[in-house]
């Protein structure tokens, strides 16, 4: 069981999944937006995955009576739940996955689903993504259920992919969180992996790039794998001629820019609201960071016990995260820049 969390995630996880399902494991796909329940979003998957072991003989027996638990799961939880959507392709049986409580049933689920794919002699695996937006409770009730599986040596395993508080979180929700599961950190780029990254596929198109231009790319986007895609297409598109050089990359940057400020900032901004804004800008004010909260309270002229609320409102967000004790950073390079440009002057602070 393994939770990612970092930068080029969900990039990472799907090309983790594709290779699952080369080996014919049973994988379960599911993004995890800010107001949905996890049963609602597993389900469906989880249904899918079952009808393709149901046709394995092997495991038919077994698949069909994890269809007949996901009936009975969703039903008795589509009270509390109410955003659970799911066919019925079999009655409920009574007594499994029924109880209405979600830790309990989402055991009882996992562990008929693990058997159909034991039967099957494969595995099914859950890929989720964004995993840090998915609620404390079910949270838990999702870890428990693996632990669960796991005690039972049943193939049923968890690769999640979330901003960095997922770690605090998964501890939050279940103290034993951190034994059960791996956390590999995906940091930005090193620079030879992000001049690759441009230089390649470039090549590829018989197109050079001067190392200039490369090392200008690399520390514009401080190797975020995102940014280096949009430095590269806007260096591509003002080019004229091969190679392209440093010259083209300071021409793109000013697009690159005004790109990342129209859509992948300003998505991000426009969630805030007036006093998370400010909490932003005092941030921005020191400059990239990490900050010590004392700092940014002093920018705002407050007590750093009156931001909590504020500050773990943003952590919620997947605006800001804490690196260390204390210590407040960014999820995304540049968006101290940003907040600069999009909340100029001092007015902010009044």
């Amino acid at each position: 069981m393994v939770g990612l969390r970092g930068v080029g995630k969900t990039v990472l996880l799907d090309r983790m999944r594709r290779d699952a399902e080369g080996t014919g494991i049973q994988t379960l796909r599911v993004e995890a937006p800010e107001g949905r329940s996890l049963p609602a979003i597993v389900a469906p998957q989880l249904r899918q995955a079952l009808l393709r072991l149901s046709r394995n003989e092997q495991a038919k027996d077994m698949a069909e009576r994890a269809l007949r638990a996901l009936a009975g799961f969703a039903k008795s939880l589509k009270v509390k739940y109410e955003d659970i959507e799911v066919g019925f392709d079999f009655d409920p049986e009574p007594g499994l996955a029924d109880n209405g409580d979600l830790e309990h049933d989402l055991q009882a689920l996992l562990e008929s689903a693990g058997v159909a794919a034991q039967k099957a002699g494969t595995a099914m695996v859950i890929f989720v993504d964004e995993i840090q937006y998915v609620e404390e409770e079910e949270l838990a009730a999702l870890i428990t259920a693996l632990h669960r599986t796991a005690q039972e040596r049943l193939p049923v395993m968890l690769v999640g992919a979330g901003l960095p508080q997922l770690r605090g979180r998964m501890g939050r929700a279940k103290s034993y969180a951190e034994r059960l599961f791996d956390f590999p950190e995906i940091g930005p780029l090193s620079p030879e992996a992000a001049r690759l990254a441009i230089a390649k596929p470039a090549r590829d198109q018989g197109v050079d790039v001067t190392l200039e231009a490369l090392d200008c790319i690399v520390t514009e986007t401080r190797g975020y794998p995102y940014f280096v895609q949009e430095w590269g297409k806007h260096a591509w598109d003002v080019a004229e001629a091969s190679p392209i050089a440093r010259k083209d990359v300071e021409v793109a940057s000013k697009a690159a820019i005004a790109a990342l400020d129209e859509s992948f900032f300003r998505v991000r901004f426009d969630r805030l609201t007036p006093a998370e804004r400010k909490y932003l800008r005092a941030m921005a004010e020191l400059g990239p960071g990490p900050h010590r909260s004392g700092d940014i309270a002093g920018e705002l002229g407050r007590e750093v016990t009156s931001l909590g609320p504020t500050r773990n409102q943003l952590i919620s967000k997947g605006m800001i995260w804490s690196p260390h004790h204390g210590d407040t950073a960014f999820t995304v390079p540049l968006f101290d820049e940003f907040m600069r440009r999009i909340m100029p002057g001092d007015d902010w602070a009044t």
